[in-house]
């Protein structure tokens, strides 16, 4: 089974990417989805992040604070990478657990959508990477309107990911999603039908 890296930037389009290869055929599995899972009351990272972060970082009805959480580990490397050495793993595990089922049903090709591909070395799991990334301040402002967060907030965010230019570097393809979604849909199709046709 070959794996291809779906990756890019925060709000660079990583998630209509994926959603136009799902509408194609292609076996998608998200990282984002499976670190929502692991942090769930009673998934695997839950209760190391509680313990590590404090009560501060529980909602109300006893689920994980996001976004309290978010606003600490943006604003503080040392904390981020506490939240990574727990969260990470437990990703990892369940990812593989995923790709094993995939394998068994014969899959022969799958997406794993994964924002901090570069940033947690994960390169050598992959058969090839993709790349979906905006301009500047196109990823800016998508980021203020997604999020409803300040410019600052939006820069901070972006300035705790890996500069664009060094992961288009390391990236077999490249989607620039800053303009026309039709042009983005191409790039991709393109690139999805090479793989569909290869062996």
């Amino acid at each position: 089974m070959k794996i291809i890296g779906l990756t890019g930037g925060i709000a660079s389009g990583k998630s209509l990417v994926a959603g136009m290869l799902a509408s194609w055929g292609a076996v998608v599995v998200d990282a984002d989805k499976l670190a929502r899972e692991v942090v769930e009351p009673g998934g695997s990272a839950f209760q190391c992040i509680v313990e590590r972060f404090g009560g501060e970082v529980v909602a109300d009805d006893g689920t994980l604070d996001r976004k309290a959480l978010g606003r600490i580990v943006f604003a503080d490397a040392d904390a981020r990478r506490d939240l990574e050495k727990i969260v990470h793993p437990a990703i990892a595990e369940l990812a593989n657990r995923r790709f094993e089922k995939e394998r068994q049903c014969g899959t022969r090709l799958l997406f794993y959508v994964v924002p901090l591909l570069f940033e947690t070395c994960m390169e050598a799991r992959f058969d090839e990477i993709w790349l979906v990334f905006v301009d500047a301040e196109t990823q800016v402002a998508r980021l203020i309107k997604r999020d409803g967060i300040c410019r600052a907030e939006a820069l901070q965010k972006i300035g705790s990911q890996w500069p664009l230019q060094e992961k288009i570097a390391r990236s077999h393809v490249v989607i620039d999603n800053s303009g026309d979604p039709l042009a983005t849909e191409k790039r991709a199709r393109r690139e999805w039908e090479r793989l569909s046709q290869a062996g």
